[in-house]
């Protein structure tokens, strides 16, 4: 009965990844087929961020279509050769992609790389304009190459807690239907609403650039945009490690994934600031918004990381609560 059920399940598994990656493996079919034809992507048909969505989702495809070999070969652990596999798959995918797909306009023709550098300088609405005021680079400058490949951080974090939070999910799910355990249904219920909410924000970044207009000083909208996708980076990556560590007493279950969600939004901070040259975004004016002397970081930078932390401990707490009682 169970491996019916399970058969059912990863059938729709399956089933719901490659119907949910029809767009971004829709996005990578029509690059191939314009480098096999033209040997280049001109830029009027460039679908934004093939890179890195299209490996993403590719990664996942494969980490679930392997799902049930990892779950009969590493039995109690399937989601780390999940993960492991996927996680190869999509830098192997990235990195091709990057390398060997050429954008051409009026005026250069640069790899798929440079190109995503210079998307991620210029607002949606403003592809072709002087970047602004708070860079030095124009986009010519950006499409020649001038430009700091660490900006690619920000979206190797975003690709790989994607990619590592939604197998985790799926092989969570797997596992229990497998053995009728279900100690980490909770976990794995609040996991999954997490991971789909921060893919939908991720999503949204992606036409809207949450309604940036160029400046470095952001709208309110934006602004609180940016920090629920901040808080919601880490308590994702939070809830992961703590679906992991249920039980395992205060210290281990609560803080530690408190720590490491503070921490991954912290590092996020990071990404941003390599992608703006030794800036942040400013989410409003005054004390509170200004970087600290030393420091880039603002003291509302600084809550967002705590909130983060916060927020997942209160999370962990109540998803220990019930083992806390039986202890």
């Amino acid at each position: 009965m169970k491996s019916k059920q399970f058969n059912r399940y990863y059938l729709f598994s399956c089933l719901g990844v490659l119907i949910a990656s029809y767009y971004p493996l829709s996005m990578g079919v029509r690059v191939i087929t314009d480098m096999l034809a033209n040997g280049t992507v001109m830029k009027e048909n460039y679908p934004k961020y093939i890179i890195p969505y299209t490996p993403i989702s590719v990664a996942i495809i494969i980490g679930v279509i392997l799902m049930p070999l990892f779950i009969r070969v590493f039995k109690k652990f399937p989601f780390v050769g999940g993960a492991v596999s996927a996680t190869v798959v999509f830098f192997g995918l990235e990195l091709l992609l990057e390398e060997k797909v050429v954008v051409s306009t009026a005026e250069t023709v640069t790899k798929l790389e440079d190109w995503q550098m210079f998307m991620c300088y210029i607002p949606p609405e403003g592809w072709g304009e002087t970047v602004t005021t708070y860079k030095t680079q124009t986009a010519v400058d950006i499409l020649m190459g001038d430009y700091n490949p660490a900006f690619k951080m920000h979206f190797y974090i975003i690709s790989i807690v994607l990619i590592i939070t939604i197998l985790n999910c799926l092989y969570g799910f797997g596992q229990m239907i497998k053995s009728g355990e279900n100690k980490r249904l909770k976990s794995l219920v609040v996991q999954s609403a997490c991971s789909i909410t921060f893919l939908g924000l991720c999503i949204l970044a992606c036409f809207t650039a949450f309604w940036r207009d160029g400046s470095i000083q952001v709208s309110p909208l934006s602004a609180t945009l940016m920090t629920i996708f901040f808080v919601l980076l880490g308590i994702t990556v939070g809830v992961f490690v703590g679906s992991l560590l249920l039980g395992k007493g205060k210290i281990v279950s609560i803080w530690i994934p408190s720590i490491v969600a503070s921490a991954m939004t912290l590092l996020m901070y990071l990404g941003e600031m390599f992608l703006l040259n030794g800036h942040l975004y400013s989410f409003g004016t005054g004390f509170v918004f200004e970087s600290i002397p030393g420091i880039v970081l603002a003291p509302m930078d600084i809550i967002i990381v705590f909130a983060s932390g916060l927020t997942n401990f209160i999370i962990c707490y109540f998803l220990n609560y019930k083992k806390r009682l039986e202890a």
